[in-house]
């Protein structure tokens, strides 16, 4: 299968590939070690000096609007050092969300009207980005704001989201590219579109481009919040991006990178906010079109039941995909080797805190091999550092 080619805007200065080289071969973003004395130690070294130096101010950002307030202040400080301030930034009021509505309808149908190859060139240039002159400032933020240390963050904020953004644009032109069967009489053809909103007219259907979705980001994992705002925007969709206040920074870094690529304005907004206040004005809009979100049960059935309670406002029907907490586990056969089981069965059940949904949280052990993996746990776990 053959895929438009891709403008080369940017070449990684890490030795990665480029999304003009990932077109063509689709691989994973290499994780870098970060060896002691290695270069991208030093650079990461530096960029976690500056930011632990200095606080940042995060705007609200509306319509490709950078905007300051007062009111409605928060801060995102260090898990680890609560005296250290990293961001400041600012809720955005029930009005400020209806300003970014507004914004991003008036944004769809030129965005939507853009072939699928310029709308993929934006979010690879973005992917290009990421992966060399963002790629150390994102997991500085993400070491610094979610306290990840740095082989968890590599595998986060640079890689994860490189690789959402690439695969996404890769898979994306593979569905377009598939087109219903024809024949000699009829010609058949699917055109793919973002979701929206259908208005009757004069017993006429006027399609019009309206209709957002919203992007709710959780606080472990940087590319998630990437991934759920830009998927949506890849098909031609205008999205409202709510970060975690714990994750306020990291995301934001990636807004920044999606504007240097060249986002339009209003396509994607940023919005950090008060969970109820976002939560009640998106499901209280009639274009609602869809929710894409990572978080905890409780907040994710709040918003299905909201959804349901305003389904009779709504001109369409909303899509809401969530991922949730789950309870993972290891299943352990008797011919198990138990020198693999026991440091793989700490790795992922602690690795950055066990705050994962994947973390190892039941273990299931034949009783002839528990003795021992027992104590190798509480051997290996004995050993086990914690430290900022």
């Amino acid at each position: 299968m053959r895929f438009p080619l891709i403008c080369r805007r940017f070449v990684s200065t890490y030795g990665g590939l480029t999304s003009e080289q990932f077109m063509k071969n689709p691989l994973n973003e290499p994780v870098l070690k970060y060896l002691r004395g290695s270069e991208e130690r030093k650079a990461l070294e530096a960029e976690l000096d500056i930011l632990s130096q200095n606080v940042v101010q995060v705007p609200l950002v509306i319509g490709g609007n950078k905007l300051f307030r007062k009111e409605n202040s928060r801060k995102q400080i260090m898990p680890f050092n609560h005296s250290n301030t990293i961001a400041h930034f600012n809720y955005a009021t029930a009005e400020d969300i209806e300003e970014a509505i507004k914004c991003g309808m008036g944004a769809r149908e030129a965005w939507e009207r853009k072939s699928l190859k310029e709308r993929a060139d934006i979010f690879l240039h973005a992917a290009d980005l990421c992966a060399g002159k963002y790629r150390m400032r994102l997991n500085a933020a993400t070491m610094l704001g979610q306290a990840k240390n740095i082989q968890q963050a590599e595998i986060d904020s640079a890689c994860e989201l490189v690789d959402f953004l690439r695969f996404n644009a890769y898979f994306a032109f593979e569905v377009a590219s598939y087109q219903p069967i024809s024949t000699k009489i009829y010609s058949d053809s699917l055109i793919y579109r973002g979701l929206e909103v259908l208005f009757f007219l004069k017993n006429l259907i006027e399609s019009i481009f309206k209709g957002f979705v919203a992007a709710i980001a959780p606080f472990n994992f940087t590319a998630i919040g990437g991934n759920l705002a830009t998927a949506p925007a890849l098909m031609g969709n205008v999205v409202l991006w709510k970060p975690s206040d714990t994750a306020v920074l990291s995301n934001f870094i990636a807004f920044e990178a999606l504007l240097e690529a060249g986002i339009p304005p209003g396509v994607i907004s940023f919005l950090p906010s008060d969970g109820p206040t976002f939560g009640n004005t998106i499901c209280s809009n009639r274009h609602l079109a869809g929710i894409n979100f990572t978080g905890s049960m409780p907040t994710f059935l709040y918003l299905y039941n909201s959804v349901a309670k305003n389904m009779g406002k709504y001109v369409t029907f909303p899509r809401l995909v969530g991922e949730c907490g789950g309870k993972n586990f290891h299943f352990v056969h008797p011919s198990a080797n138990i020198n693999i089981v026991v440091p793989c069965t700490l790795r992922a059940a602690y690795e950055y805190q066990g705050q994962k949904c994947s973390a190892c949280s039941r273990f299931f052990v034949p009783q002839s091999l528990w003795t021992k993996i027992k104590e190798g746990l509480i051997n290996l776990a004995s050993q086990v550092k914690m430290d900022d």
